[in-house]
């Protein structure tokens, strides 16, 4: 019964990484940025949720939508700002200016507002215990979990069924033929980061409700695991992101149910030292070799 509860637990944690690792996927898809800013919008997303219930005194899935809008916005603000200039440069450049947005993102959120962290209220989402098979499973649990899906589920339908998705498919297998088929490329690449940085914002509020405690530096680990996800699954394959994020969560949580909790960080890494040996393309990539 224990391997079910944790399973259970190992999956809503999974979600949450399948969140991030999205974003992560999708930008490194469309320019090959790994953009390590990406764990701090998902920070700046858990706090707009925060003041959103606790100031605005707004519901769950309000919350939710101004929290996925706003950092939608910011997204885009930094894409413009930061990365848009280095569109030509090197990827190293890119990766520099990646990383220093992460930390202007993270002391410039102490500087506005402390480091002291915020406890979400409990009370935000309406909490009932089951039974199954002798694991205990809250609503709550259960509930972000569905909201996950359903946010998976819409994004494979923007990537297939839309126009801005047919054009970020395009963007991502060829930038100079779609831009020479009359794709606007800037626009898909920050609709990209829209999108993406809009779920980042969803697994913030989530976060924030499943573990109570948010802070400024909050992104970071969490940020990190979600890279490891997407290299896991395959970084730039959208299913991957999915797969990679719900098996790290229930590794994790396996890892914990034995008993080494304190490891369960260490492991995420040893996962990524080991598939980027064994398999660097990922689980649901294709081994390429490059022309020369």
């Amino acid at each position: 019964m224990e391997f079910i509860q944790q399973l259970v637990n190992g999956i809503s944690l999974g979600s949450i990484y399948a969140l991030i690792a999205l974003g992560y996927t999708m930008v490194y898809g469309i320019i090959k940025l790994i953009n390590f800013a990406h764990g701090d919008i998902f920070m700046i997303g858990a706090f707009i949720g925060f003041y959103a219930i606790t100031v605005l005194k707004l519901s769950f899935f309000p919350a939710l939508l101004i929290s996925m809008t706003a950092c939608a916005l910011f997204g885009v603000t930094i894409e413009r700002i930061a990365y848009k200039p280095l569109r030509n440069a090197t990827r190293i450049a890119a990766l520099i200016t990646a990383i220093g947005v992460s930390l202007l993102i993270e002391y410039g959120t102490i500087y506005v507002r402390g480091a002291q962290p915020e406890a979400y209220p409990s009370t935000v989402l309406p909490s009932t215990e089951f039974k199954f098979l002798g694991a205990t499973i809250n609503s709550q649990s259960l509930l972000i979990l569905g909201v996950s899906l359903g946010l998976m589920i819409l994004l494979q339908f923007i990537v297939h069924k839309t126009k801005i998705g047919k054009a970020m498919r395009a963007v991502s297998y060829d930038t100079e033929a779609a831009r020479l088929m009359g794709i606007n490329v800037d626009n898909t690449i920050s609709a990209t980061f829209a999108i993406g940085s809009a779920l980042a914002g969803a697994a913030g509020v989530i976060f924030g409700i499943y573990y109570i405690k948010i802070e400024p530096l909050m992104g970071i680990i969490p940020g990190l695991k979600a890279f490891v996800a997407a290299v896991l699954g395959g970084i730039g394959i959208i299913p991957g992101a999915m797969v990679g994020g719900l098996l790290l969560g229930v590794i994790e949580a396996m890892v914990s149910a034995l008993g080494y909790s304190l490891w369960r960080d260490g492991v995420a890494f040893v996962v990524l030292i080991l598939i980027l040996i064994f398999r660097p393309s990922g689980l649901f990539g294709k081994n390429m070799r490059e022309k020369v």
